[in-house]
């Protein structure tokens, strides 16, 4: 699940779901319901950071629950339900009227990566963690929403090419350097406050 708390004009949404924050339809109808409360409290001066509990940001999809529908084709049933719930998700962030940050916590991979992209301004750890498209390891395409964002975000086309075509594993003093975040800080502390300011 996700929470929501305010703080003067600080929105902080928190991502508490398992260990790895894994999306599944329960925490992407949880992401959408805390970003619009965000939204309809909004007023001038807002801004939204997100964060996560536990050593990752966001793992990407939930593969187990996609898994649990038992066979191949319940599989890929599964998965793509959850890119459908997940793009709203993206267009809510991207479209918020308010700045929005993302201060990464840990690994940020796949949708998590996208989650963390979706933001306006992204803060990240460099003592833990690494941004990773996992998709091409597993043999999944990129869905169009997807590699829009990135493509929009990412403005060197060699950066481009390690993160959507070698799915290369970025650090966060790395991810600086190709432009994908914005700062790198030494704790999970350091980048929420990093965030605020």
């Amino acid at each position: 699940m996700c929470t929501l708390e305010k703080s003067g004009n600080i929105f902080f949404l928190t991502i508490a779901g398992d260990d790895e924050n894994r999306l599944n339809p329960t925490i992407i109808a949880s992401l959408r319901s805390v970003i619009s409360e965000a939204k309809s409290q909004s007023t001038r001066g807002s801004a939204l950071i997100t964060t996560a509990n536990g050593k990752f940001f966001s793992n990407g999809f939930d593969l187990k629950w996609a898994q649990a529908a038992g066979s191949a084709s319940g599989f890929k049933d599964r998965l793509h339900h959850m890119v459908e719930l997940f793009k709203p998700v993206v267009a809510d962030l991207v479209s918020l009227p308010m700045p929005t940050i993302a201060a990464v916590n840990g690994h940020a991979s796949a949708a998590g990566m996208i989650l963390a992209m979706s933001h306006d301004y992204v803060c990240m750890r460099s003592d833990r963690g690494v941004l990773y498209m996992s998709e091409l390891d597993i043999g999944m395409t990129l869905p169009d929403y997807m590699t829009a964002l990135v493509r929009s975000k990412v403005a060197s086309a060699a950066a481009l090419r390690d993160v959507l075509l070698r799915a290369v594993k970025v650090k966060a003093e790395e991810a600086v350097a190709m432009g994908i975040v914005d700062s790198a800080h030494d704790s999970r502390e350091g980048a929420v406050e990093a965030a605020v300011r």
